[in-house]
Protein backbone atom coordinates (compact mmCIF):
# COMPACT_ATOMS: atom_id res chain seq x y z
CA UNK A 1 0.00 0.00 0.00
CA UNK A 2 1.06 3.25 -0.93
CA UNK A 3 0.69 6.04 1.05
CA UNK A 4 1.30 9.88 1.22
CA UNK A 5 1.00 12.15 4.20
CA UNK A 6 0.04 15.50 4.34
CA UNK A 7 -0.82 17.87 7.13
CA UNK A 8 1.19 21.22 7.97
CA UNK A 9 2.85 20.49 11.60
CA UNK A 10 6.00 18.08 10.84
CA UNK A 11 5.62 16.88 13.64
CA UNK A 12 2.33 15.42 13.35
CA UNK A 13 3.28 14.34 9.80
CA UNK A 14 6.97 12.96 10.64
CA UNK A 15 4.91 10.73 13.04
CA UNK A 16 2.23 9.02 11.20
CA UNK A 17 4.82 8.98 8.64
CA UNK A 18 7.08 6.76 11.23
CA UNK A 19 4.33 4.55 12.55
CA UNK A 20 2.97 3.63 8.96
CA UNK A 21 6.34 3.06 7.42
CA UNK A 22 6.94 0.60 9.73
CA UNK A 23 4.72 -2.08 8.55
CA UNK A 24 5.55 -4.14 6.01
CA UNK A 25 2.92 -4.11 3.58
CA UNK A 26 2.93 -0.15 3.80
CA UNK A 27 4.99 2.01 1.85
CA UNK A 28 4.99 6.09 2.74
CA UNK A 29 5.73 7.51 -0.83
CA UNK A 30 5.61 11.11 0.28
CA UNK A 31 5.05 13.74 2.91
CA UNK A 32 2.89 16.94 1.70
CA UNK A 33 3.06 20.63 4.21
CA UNK A 34 -0.34 21.64 2.68
CA UNK A 35 -3.50 21.13 0.45
CA UNK A 36 -1.49 22.34 -2.86
CA UNK A 37 1.44 20.14 -2.01
CA UNK A 38 -0.71 17.05 -1.54
CA UNK A 39 -2.59 17.65 -4.63
CA UNK A 40 0.60 18.10 -6.60
CA UNK A 41 2.40 14.88 -4.85
CA UNK A 42 -0.77 12.55 -5.38
CA UNK A 43 -1.01 13.53 -8.78
CA UNK A 44 2.62 12.82 -9.29
CA UNK A 45 3.43 9.46 -6.83
CA UNK A 46 -0.03 7.95 -7.15
CA UNK A 47 -0.30 7.12 -3.77
CA UNK A 48 -3.28 4.23 -3.14
CA UNK A 49 -3.92 6.36 0.20
CA UNK A 50 -3.82 9.65 1.77
CA UNK A 51 -3.87 10.95 4.88
CA UNK A 52 -5.29 13.86 4.73
CA UNK A 53 -4.94 16.45 7.60
CA UNK A 54 -8.25 18.96 7.29
CA UNK A 55 -7.37 22.12 8.31
CA UNK A 56 -3.91 23.85 6.38
CA UNK A 57 -3.25 26.76 5.36
CA UNK A 58 -3.78 27.84 1.99
CA UNK A 59 -5.67 24.63 0.16
CA UNK A 60 -7.05 23.23 2.89
CA UNK A 61 -7.97 19.44 3.66
CA UNK A 62 -11.00 19.70 1.62
CA UNK A 63 -10.25 21.74 -1.24
CA UNK A 64 -7.21 18.91 -1.47
CA UNK A 65 -9.71 15.72 -1.25
CA UNK A 66 -11.73 17.48 -3.85
CA UNK A 67 -8.94 17.62 -6.63
CA UNK A 68 -7.14 14.81 -5.19
CA UNK A 69 -10.58 12.77 -5.71
CA UNK A 70 -11.18 14.29 -9.24
CA UNK A 71 -7.62 13.78 -10.87
CA UNK A 72 -6.62 10.35 -8.89
CA UNK A 73 -7.81 6.61 -7.57
CA UNK A 74 -6.51 7.15 -4.37
CA UNK A 75 -8.65 7.48 -1.44
CA UNK A 76 -8.31 9.96 1.42
CA UNK A 77 -8.54 9.42 4.72
CA UNK A 78 -8.94 12.64 6.75
CA UNK A 79 -7.42 14.10 9.72
CA UNK A 80 -8.31 16.63 12.59
CA UNK A 81 -7.77 17.47 16.49
CA UNK A 82 -11.97 17.14 16.93
CA UNK A 83 -14.76 15.04 16.41
CA UNK A 84 -17.09 17.85 15.91
CA UNK A 85 -15.05 19.58 13.32
CA UNK A 86 -17.59 21.19 10.79
CA UNK A 87 -15.30 20.11 8.40
CA UNK A 88 -16.07 16.71 8.13
CA UNK A 89 -19.20 16.53 6.08
CA UNK A 90 -17.71 19.00 3.33
CA UNK A 91 -14.79 16.49 3.79
CA UNK A 92 -16.52 13.23 3.19
CA UNK A 93 -18.93 15.06 0.50
CA UNK A 94 -15.38 15.84 -1.38
CA UNK A 95 -14.67 12.57 -1.51
CA UNK A 96 -13.19 11.44 1.53
CA UNK A 97 -13.77 7.64 2.80
CA UNK A 98 -13.08 8.25 6.33
CA UNK A 99 -11.78 10.33 9.61
CA UNK A 100 -10.30 9.95 12.30
CA UNK A 101 -8.91 12.09 14.71
CA UNK A 102 -5.15 13.15 15.38
CA UNK A 103 -5.07 11.21 18.91
CA UNK A 104 -5.88 8.05 17.31
CA UNK A 105 -4.31 4.99 18.60
CA UNK A 106 -0.91 3.57 16.04
CA UNK A 107 -3.07 0.39 16.07
CA UNK A 108 -5.93 1.86 15.06
CA UNK A 109 -4.28 4.36 12.43
CA UNK A 110 -3.12 1.54 10.62
CA UNK A 111 -6.18 -0.79 10.53
CA UNK A 112 -8.00 2.24 9.04
CA UNK A 113 -5.21 2.36 6.44
CA UNK A 114 -5.63 -1.34 5.42
CA UNK A 115 -9.72 -0.85 5.64
CA UNK A 116 -9.60 2.37 3.13
CA UNK A 117 -7.43 0.99 0.66
CA UNK A 118 -9.29 -2.21 0.71
CA UNK A 119 -12.52 -0.40 0.11
CA UNK A 120 -13.98 -0.07 3.25
CA UNK A 121 -14.98 3.59 5.05
CA UNK A 122 -13.82 4.79 8.45
CA UNK A 123 -16.41 6.48 10.25
CA UNK A 124 -16.44 6.40 14.06
CA UNK A 125 -20.06 6.60 15.47
CA UNK A 126 -19.52 9.88 16.63
CA UNK A 127 -18.67 10.95 13.07
CA UNK A 128 -21.73 9.57 11.76
CA UNK A 129 -24.13 11.31 14.48
CA UNK A 130 -22.26 14.69 13.53
CA UNK A 131 -23.01 13.79 9.91
CA UNK A 132 -26.66 13.26 10.81
CA UNK A 133 -26.88 16.53 12.52
CA UNK A 134 -24.89 18.21 9.22
CA UNK A 135 -27.17 17.03 6.72
CA UNK A 136 -30.48 17.61 9.00
CA UNK A 137 -29.25 21.47 9.06
CA UNK A 138 -28.65 22.13 5.80
CA UNK A 139 -32.11 21.64 5.07
CA UNK A 140 -34.62 19.01 3.20
CA UNK A 141 -33.55 15.57 0.68
CA UNK A 142 -32.84 16.12 -2.14
CA UNK A 143 -35.12 14.79 -4.64
CA UNK A 144 -32.76 14.14 -7.31
CA UNK A 145 -30.96 11.63 -5.32
CA UNK A 146 -34.00 10.13 -3.91
CA UNK A 147 -34.87 9.12 -7.78
CA UNK A 148 -31.96 7.57 -7.90
CA UNK A 149 -32.90 4.99 -5.41
CA UNK A 150 -35.49 3.17 -7.61
CA UNK A 151 -32.31 1.69 -9.51
CA UNK A 152 -31.52 -0.66 -6.45
CA UNK A 153 -33.29 -3.88 -5.64
CA UNK A 154 -35.28 -4.21 -2.26
CA UNK A 155 -32.19 -6.19 -0.81
CA UNK A 156 -29.70 -3.21 -2.02
CA UNK A 157 -31.78 -0.65 -0.46
CA UNK A 158 -31.74 -2.72 2.94
CA UNK A 159 -28.08 -3.07 2.97
CA UNK A 160 -27.17 0.54 2.37
CA UNK A 161 -29.80 1.31 5.26
CA UNK A 162 -27.57 -1.13 7.07
CA UNK A 163 -24.37 0.78 5.68
CA UNK A 164 -25.59 4.34 6.94
CA UNK A 165 -25.80 2.89 9.97
CA UNK A 166 -21.70 2.53 9.96
CA UNK A 167 -22.64 -1.24 10.53
CA UNK A 168 -19.58 -3.53 8.49
CA UNK A 169 -20.08 -5.89 6.21
CA UNK A 170 -20.37 -8.92 8.87
CA UNK A 171 -23.03 -7.13 11.25
CA UNK A 172 -25.02 -5.81 7.79
CA UNK A 173 -24.98 -10.06 6.96
CA UNK A 174 -26.33 -10.87 10.52
CA UNK A 175 -28.56 -7.69 10.59
CA UNK A 176 -30.14 -9.21 7.18
CA UNK A 177 -29.41 -13.34 7.64
CA UNK A 178 -27.36 -13.45 4.54
CA UNK A 179 -23.78 -14.24 3.78
CA UNK A 180 -21.20 -11.71 3.94
CA UNK A 181 -20.20 -12.59 0.50
CA UNK A 182 -24.03 -11.77 -0.48
CA UNK A 183 -23.54 -8.35 1.40
CA UNK A 184 -20.13 -7.60 -0.55
CA UNK A 185 -22.07 -8.14 -4.14
CA UNK A 186 -25.06 -5.81 -2.73
CA UNK A 187 -22.44 -3.15 -1.72
CA UNK A 188 -20.50 -3.38 -4.88
CA UNK A 189 -23.77 -3.24 -6.87
CA UNK A 190 -25.40 -0.49 -5.17
CA UNK A 191 -21.94 1.37 -5.65
CA UNK A 192 -22.20 0.66 -9.40
CA UNK A 193 -25.86 2.17 -9.67
CA UNK A 194 -25.20 4.93 -7.82
CA UNK A 195 -21.99 6.08 -9.27
CA UNK A 196 -20.37 6.32 -5.98
CA UNK A 197 -16.51 5.92 -4.91
CA UNK A 198 -16.90 3.74 -1.49
CA UNK A 199 -19.00 2.79 1.55
CA UNK A 200 -18.45 6.59 3.01
CA UNK A 201 -20.43 8.19 0.10
CA UNK A 202 -22.46 5.95 0.40
CA UNK A 203 -23.52 6.83 4.16
CA UNK A 204 -23.59 10.45 2.50
CA UNK A 205 -26.06 9.73 0.07
CA UNK A 206 -28.23 7.39 2.08
CA UNK A 207 -28.91 10.59 4.40
CA UNK A 208 -29.22 13.52 1.54
CA UNK A 209 -31.46 11.30 -0.49
CA UNK A 210 -34.19 11.12 2.89
CA UNK A 211 -33.25 7.18 2.27
CA UNK A 212 -32.44 7.32 6.13
CA UNK A 213 -33.20 9.92 8.46
CA UNK A 214 -32.39 10.45 12.31
CA UNK A 215 -33.58 8.37 14.19
CA UNK A 216 -34.22 5.74 11.60
CA UNK A 217 -33.88 1.79 12.92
Amino acid sequence: MRVLVADDQELFRSGFAMILAANEDITVVGEAADGAQAIDKAVELGPDLVLMDIRMPGVDGVAATAEICRRTSAKVLVLTMYDVDAYVYDALRAGASGFLLKDVRRDDLIRAVRLVVAGESMLAPTVTRRLIQDVLSRGTPRPELRRQVDKLTGREIDTLRQLARGLSNVEIAAALVVSEHTVKSHVSNLLTKLGLRDRAQAVVFAYESGLVTAGSP
